[in-house]
């Protein structure tokens, strides 16, 4: 396993568990769909369990800010993809037309296990 691998899959599984601590519910991880990935898919429910929204969620995660922020390797044409992939997900699921966001989570890891986890709700796309 390589080491970038080792790296994102320790972003995801901490982005997981934070998105679970505070109320939604960790639906499928790392859905395909042609040449995209979804890292996250959840419903968090409405405080007052009257429904909720699905949440399609990036996470984007370095030891460094060498190439910029987590947040800004999130490309135009990857937004692009991940909306496609979301579609193909509702569809697939019967959830055409369920409200809907896109969130980036961008961690940061630092020396041993210390890391700064950024979670930017409605971060990009359309929303239902």
């Amino acid at each position: 396993m390589s080491r970038a691998f080792d790296l994102g899959q320790w972003g995801e599984d901490l982005a997981a568990d934070h998105l679970a601590a505070n109320g939604h519910m960790v639906m499928d991880r790392n859905y395909r769909f042609e040449k995209a990935e979804i890292d996250l898919v959840c419903f968090e429910p409405n405080a007052d369990n009257s429904g909720g929204e699905l949440v399609f969620v990036e996470v984007k995660t370095r030891r460094g800010a060498d190439w910029g922020t987590p947040e800004e390797s999130v490309t135009p044409a990857q937004k692009q993809r991940i909306m496609r992939a979301a579609e193909a997900f509702m569809y697939e699921r019967k959830l055409d037309g369920s409200p809907c966001r896109f969130d980036v989570i961008a961690i940061e890891r630092g020396e041993g296990e210390a890391f700064e986890l950024r979670h930017h709700r409605h971060a990009f796309g359309y929303f239902f």
